[in-house]
């Protein structure tokens, strides 16, 4: 049987419908995404006596995370974290030190960087989080762990160290799962700026460091 003009460019159409409407679907199964985003305060400490350059590497400055380690296409949750992070480093050194400049390629023998006292480079070595199971209660954990180099312009090591931090979220004052990620990421940066505050002229090679330029009893204390 033979189908008119009319009825194949119905069928046509029916078919065009469909396709999108799965498009349509497929789309909306996608991960929820979260680009972390809040406020950082500048620490109310005295600024040590010293200019420190700063380099973010690409993984450090777009840095996100899946949820249950699975790859982006597959996970139920992508937070991105890269943009707030730098935010937050940028706020809290610039606050520490009297000077700090930004480096214009990562610290190497051949690198014409500019003349510092030395080189902080962040890594977010390890991450991660807890969300609420079988309840209706937006509570979620996350737990980072850095790794913090601080290098001559040439890369030559000055120290190397870790540090830890954790957010939580409150539970009264948020409306959507995705509030409920951003603050507990937030929390978790906030509780980092913190412990570095406190934590940085505590490390032994650091003290070394502050002795090679006259700070031997230097401290910062928020």
């Amino acid at each position: 049987m033979l189908l008119s003009t009319t009825s194949a460019s119905n069928c046509h159409s029916l078919r065009l419908l469909a396709v999108l409407g799965l498009l349509a679907l497929m789309v909306g199964c996608g991960p929820t995404r979260v680009v972390v985003d809040g406020n950082f305060p500048s620490p109310l400490i005295e600024p040590l006596p010293l200019t420190v350059g700063l380099w973010f590497d690409e993984d450090f400055s777009t840095h996100e995370f899946f949820d249950q380690s699975k790859s982006k296409s597959e996970s139920s949750w992508v937070v991105q974290t890269g943009t707030a992070q730098v935010a937050m480093w940028d706020t809290l050194l610039a606050g520490m030190f009297e000077n700090v400049t930004y480096m214009k390629g990562e610290p190497g023998p051949n690198q014409m960087n500019q003349v510092v006292d030395g080189v902080l480079i962040p890594h977010v070595e390890e991450l991660q989080y807890a969300i609420p199971a079988h309840t209706n209660v937006k509570v979620y954990e996350i737990w980072m762990r850095y790794r913090f180099k601080l290098v001559t312009t040439s890369g030559e090591p000055i120290a190397e160290w870790t540090m830890s931090s954790y957010g939580k979220t409150p539970t009264a004052f948020l409306q959507s799962d995705k509030e409920a990620v951003n603050l507990a990421a937030v929390m978790a940066l906030r509780d980092a700026g913190a412990n570095f505050a406190t934590s940085f002229t505590k490390v032994p090679e650091v003290q070394e460091w502050l002795q090679q330029h006259g700070l031997a009893s230097a401290e910062v204390t928020p």
